[in-house]
């Protein structure tokens, strides 16, 4: 049966980010995912953890300057530096939490690079993800990278589910896997069934997202027949969490009926 975990980044915002915590095990969730988690010391992060019995599933390595308007450097050469001190950081933190996953952001590229600046940018962020993967190997965390779609982040390096599993399979990192969003594989693709039954069939999907189509709302909201998904999802085995990434679209709490109704049937 598929498990669920609350991204505390968009759910929950009603409430300052430190009381999500407790507002997401009230909601019966048994584990969170954010965005970053760099702005709250980690024993106060792993404090709260505690006392409402959530587990830590994801968070991401620092992005760069996210403020204005950077998505990752992992792509970007000239940043190795900086993505070797924040692939550290981000560990230092995952040990804290006890979190067994870290996504690496690939960022931005010029829609005008040449086909030479193209594969400046893949020889960069092959090589930080393999240096990435080997310093978390011996911590036991996983090193996850995610096609996000041109819609909601113009310029993304990395787009499409097959780009994604070429670059696992080229760096060849037992601990670097996919993070398959549901929301964005949609948006740029479609045909999720048969991605799910080709791609987490494979080992090399380490996590999943969901949120409706086209607005990013409950997953219920839009286009999906989410219900179908979750059945393929736990016909397979799949026995990573999924990330509940969306914006409630008039308040968290109020917008779970698809969780209640998935737990009622499955119970």
């Amino acid at each position: 049966m598929p498990r669920f975990a609350a991204n505390l980044s968009m759910m929950y915002t009603e409430h300052d980010f430190l009381d999500r915590f407790a507002a997401a095990s009230a909601d019966d969730f048994e584990a969170v995912e954010y965005l970053f988690p760099y702005a709250y010391d980690a024993t106060e992060l792993r404090r709260r953890l505690d006392d409402h019995g959530l587990r830590q599933v994801l968070f991401n390595a620092p992005p760069g300057a996210w403020d204005s308007g950077e998505r990752g450097i992992a792509a970007l050469p000239g940043r190795e530096a900086e993505t070797r001190a924040g692939i550290d950081r981000a560990l230092e933190y995952a040990a804290e939490l006890g979190c067994a996953q870290v996504h690496v952001m690939a960022g931005l590229v010029p829609p005008e690079a040449t086909p030479a600046e193209s594969a400046r940018h893949r020889d960069t962020y092959l090589a930080n993800l393999a240096r990435a993967a080997e310093r978390a190997a011996g911590m036991s965390v996983d090193i996850l990278i995610e096609p996000i779609n041109g819609r909601d982040m113009p310029g993304y390096f990395l787009n499409r589910q097959a780009e994604a599993h070429a670059v696992v399979r080229e760096v060849a990192a037992a601990n670097l896997k996919v993070q398959l969003d549901l929301y964005h594989c949609q948006i740029v693709e479609g045909d999720l069934t048969t991605t799910l039954r080709r791609d987490l069939t494979t080992g090399r999907v380490g996590h999943l997202q969901i949120a409706g189509v086209p607005d990013r709302h409950e997953p219920d909201r839009g286009e999906l027949d989410i219900r179908h998904l979750f059945g393929v999802v736990d016909d397979l085995g799949f026995d990573g969490w999924i990330g509940c990434e969306y914006i409630p679209a008039a308040g968290t709490s109020e917008g779970l009926g698809w969780l209640d109704d998935y737990r009622g049937d499955n119970a």
